[in-house]
């Protein structure tokens, strides 16, 4: 059995799917949430100095989704057919689209231009996004997002609609059937133990 060691900050951000996706699987891994004034001498033992990295056996993995599509290989929550993990690699893409724009919002200083992004966020960007999601489950049959059972793709989208319905709680009210799906993610029992004690972060 292999020893599987991520190494993120103590946020959610880019490290979350992939403790998601352990979680879902029930496997066992270290979580090593590094402190920020510990990163300066932690950067350069990490292969491009950056996180997430997943460390399997001592050996280092970076990039966020290609850790997650690895670990969702190795958990055979990467779909049953080639087409399968190939509709769950466009759903990462889609996601990583929607995450480039969200960013602009935490990352801007300017307090009139981050109100401005936040509208834009808001009115634009978000029901985008959600109707993409909801075609596709909707498309599917309702239940996953691909195929008949649960894939990397339904725990990355469950991921950006838990940290998007932590500002709001209204968030998903136009979006039944993608509520429903985030309830169904969020009842996996280990999911839902980890959730309810996590910190509370902004990201």
């Amino acid at each position: 059995m292999p020893s599987y060691k991520l190494h993120y900050f103590d946020i959610r951000g880019r490290g979350e799917l992939s403790r998601y996706l352990f979680l879902a699987a029930g496997r066992d891994f270290e979580d090593n949430r590094i402190p920020r004034d510990e990163w300066p001498n932690v950067k350069p033992t990490l292969v491009y100095g950056q996180v997430p990295v997943l460390e399997v056996d001592g050996k280092q993995l970076a990039q966020s989704n290609a850790i997650a599509r690895f670990l969702a290989r190795e958990f055979d929550l990467a779909g049953k057919n080639s087409w399968e993990q190939a509709l769950c690699d466009q759903t990462l893409e889609l996601i990583n689209d929607l995450i480039q724009e969200v960013v602009k919002f935490f990352f801007e200083k300017d307090e009139e231009r981050k109100k401005e992004v936040g509208k834009h966020l808001a009115e634009v960007v978000y029901p985008k996004f959600l109707g993409y999601f909801e075609k596709q489950l909707d498309n599917n049959g309702g239940k996953y997002l691909v195929g008949s059972g649960l894939t990397v793709a339904d725990l990355a989208v469950y991921a950006v609609l838990d940290t998007a319905m932590q500002n709001s709680e209204t968030f998903l009210e136009k979006h039944e059937n993608l509520r429903a799906h985030r309830d169904m993610v969020g009842a996996i029992p280990k999911i839902q133990e980890y959730v309810s004690n996590r910190k509370k972060t902004d990201i």
